[in-house]
């Protein structure tokens, strides 16, 4: 019997990447591949990317440079590019490195292990289509092997909303969500192979419209439909839009014991005429008045966020507006970016603000949030939380796992298993973790 091929994958980016890069391991499994840890000692390497940070296209590039000596010392390796800067570059990646044998889109990994037959012929192959066919059952199943606690389920992609700063309509294409009774069983099958915990993904979750057996359903639906599997213990969403943020999945947070106490909901800015030139059809009052309404729901939600510094006619005073608006909310987390132009997308044809100034509201924004994480990690001292464990710590008898709330907590003398659920009294705030000790 011939030995296994290696196939090194390389994730950029989102979740949802995440969830892609494994499916694209599954479908080149079903060829003869494992993978490996190493671009070393593979026979495909695939570099799953992302098209949201800055310069992500020459970051790519850069990287596919590094593989030149190993495609002189192997000339049958393959390389491959996929994601959202494939989508975008397309037949550019080829030309500017013909190092890459094949480019294929988030849209079409299912048909990879066509490509890879073609391009062991010597052809160069190009997939960036959006096709009619459904991927993820295209793509044979998972393999029957055991999985750690959590699991990434991909339940809608792409985006309607064309944000002005955002490629992802460009390169996920327009907003579509599998049928309810697909994800439940691949929720199922994840919870028979050890997953107590899942997490369901979207471009913009929220708006998830599956269909269902009476209709399409809404994502607080199907949640409940979830919440009805036995064996999985914690359901988690990201990420959401403001717009679509509906009364039904309000107030799941607030009866769903399933639903965990965190939501990731990005508002951008806190100036209304910024999110109107970001045309996200929202405006900071109406958020704000969102986010009491979440919290009406269910008081200790912890709330995350997304912000935009920079953004192109952005003043001093629409800045303050954001730090307003950040004092207002008070964030247990946050993800905070100085604005980066996307060709092809309409902020990048509008007047930059000066480079410097982003910089110093970054820094500012982001001291402002790293007050408000630490001040709510602080706050958890004394509380009694229930911390799922994923790995063993560092230290001999620690175990390391989230808590309902996403905090990283770690227990010494712990004498749980992975995948353990467990009632933990949080002793200590760390920078990054909490420490606990367990109840009983």
């Amino acid at each position: 019997m011939s030995a296994p091929k290696k196939l090194f994958i390389k994730t950029y980016g989102c979740q949802m990447n995440v969830y892609d890069s494994e499916r694209m391991a599954e479908a080149l499994g079903g060829e003869g591949y494992v993978e490996t840890k190493s671009p070393d000692d593979a026979d495909m390497i695939l570099l799953n990317t992302c098209h949201i940070r800055e310069k992500a296209a020459e970051k790519v590039y850069s990287e596919l440079g590094r593989f030149k000596g190993l495609k002189a010392d192997k000339p049958d390796l393959k390389i491959g590019v996929a994601g959202c800067v494939a989508q975008a570059e397309g037949e550019e990646i080829m030309r500017r490195q013909p190092l890459v044998d094949l480019v294929v889109g988030p849209q079409s990994y299912h048909r990879l292990p066509e490509m890879e037959a073609k391009a062991r012929t010597g052809e160069k192959v190009l997939d960036t289509d959006f096709p009619e066919e459904d991927k993820f059952e295209k793509l044979k199943n998972r393999p029957k092997a055991k999985r750690g606690p959590t699991a990434f389920l991909t339940v809608q992609e792409g985006c309607d909303k064309f944000c002005a700063f955002c490629v992802v309509p460009y390169t996920r294409g327009a907003e579509v969500s599998r049928p309810a009774d697909r994800i439940l069983r691949e929720a199922r099958d994840l919870v028979e192979r050890g997953v107590r915990e899942i997490t369901l993904l979207g471009q913009n979750v929220n708006a998830y419209h599956g269909a269902g057996p009476n209709g399409d359903m809404t994502l607080a639906q199907l949640i409940w439909e979830l919440d009805k599997v036995d064996g999985l213990e914690r359901i988690r969403f990201t990420t959401s839009h403001p717009n679509d943020m509906q009364d039904d999945l309000i107030e799941a947070h607030g009866a769903c014991a399933k639903l965990m106490p965190y939501l990731h909901l990005p508002v951008q800015a806190g100036s209304d005429k910024i999110l109107k030139r970001m045309n996200r059809a929202h405006t900071a009052e109406s958020y704000i008045r969102l986010i009491e309404r979440i919290r009406a729901a269910r008081p200790d939600i912890l709330i995350s966020g997304d912000f935009i510094v920079g953004f192109p006619e952005e003043t001093e005073e629409d800045f303050q507006a954001t730090m307003d608006l950040v004092e207002e909310v008070k964030y247990g987390t946050a993800y905070s970016f100085k604005y980066s132009t996307r060709p092809g997308t309409p902020a990048a044809e509008r007047a930059q603000v000066d480079p410097a100034a982003a910089d110093d509201r970054l820094q500012r924004l982001q001291a402002l949030l790293t007050q408000q994480q630490r001040e709510v990690q602080d706050s958890m001292v004394g509380r009694e939380v229930g911390v799922l464990f994923e790995k063993a710590g560092r230290l001999p008898g620690q175990m390391v796992g989230k808590s309902d709330y996403l905090h990283a907590v770690h227990v010494a003398d712990c004498d749980r298993n992975i995948g353990d659920l467990a009632r933990v009294r949080i002793v200590s705030s760390g920078p990054n973790s909490l420490a606990g000790e367990l109840i009983g």
